[in-house]
């Protein structure tokens, strides 16, 4: 028994310590693809960083406005590590998101990452919602210029954009690869199909309606 209070203690250490990416163990670790190039490893192979360069830790894709030419109405661009090698080991990421009129991005989930979203441009109308724990419950608000809102890790988040103009945000997340998880195209889109009788029971309706989602050319704006 008297090593139980040293269990705990290292298990709650332990929980704190994955709750989110890994602390670097080096000042950078530039992600490149071939490992025969890299000397070490820390959520990607790291480039030498005597070989790094002000380059590396650059990025220019949010000069221009993304194309909203889509059914959607929205474009996000996004500086996660795999665009951006530099944020490898750095725990942090970033996205620009354009709006047409009236266009949205469309619930969806971020499974390793908080994010924080700032309004530059336009009017949004912003919303997540609580786990099951919680009963599901819907927190929006409609955000203007300056205004910011954070979704927490995981959960089901969405924007609109509500006014007769272009709308602009960045979003800043809280992993280098926070992944993301579009409701819609996971639930209806998936390869292969998810079960018809699953869904015509989960969602209680009617299985033509099923197959008609499934059927549908899902878009995805990222």
């Amino acid at each position: 028994m008297k090593f139980f209070p040293t269990f705990v203690l290292l298990a709650l250490a332990s929980s704190s310590a994955f709750a989110s990416d890994p602390s670097p163990l080096q000042d950078f670790c530039v992600a490149v693809n071939d490992p025969n190039s890299a000397v070490f490893v820390n959520g990607k192979f790291c480039k030498d960083p005597k070989l790094a360069m002000a380059d590396d830790f650059f990025f220019t894709k949010f000069r221009y406005p993304g194309n909203t030419s889509n059914q959607l109405g929205s474009k996000v661009t996004t500086a996660f590590v795999d665009q951006f090698p530099g944020l490898n080991t750095l725990g942090i990421a970033m996205a620009r998101l354009d709006f047409a009129p009236y266009g949205l991005n469309p619930p969806h989930i971020h499974p390793r990452g908080t994010e924080m979203l700032a309004v530059m441009e336009g009017t949004l109308h912003v919303g997540f919602v609580t786990s099951n724990q919680l009963n599901n419950t819907l927190f929006t608000k409609v955000l203007t210029k300056g205004d910011v809102f954070v979704f927490p890790q995981g959960l089901i988040h969405f924007q609109l954009n509500i006014g007769q103009t272009n709308a602009l945000a960045f979003a800043f997340l809280s992993s280098q690869n926070p992944g993301l998880i579009t409701i819609a195209n996971s639930v209806f889109a998936s390869k292969p199909p998810i079960n018809v009788d699953a869904l015509t029971k989960a969602f209680q309706v009617d299985n033509k309606l099923i197959n008609y989602l499934q059927e549908q050319n899902w878009f995805d704006n990222h």
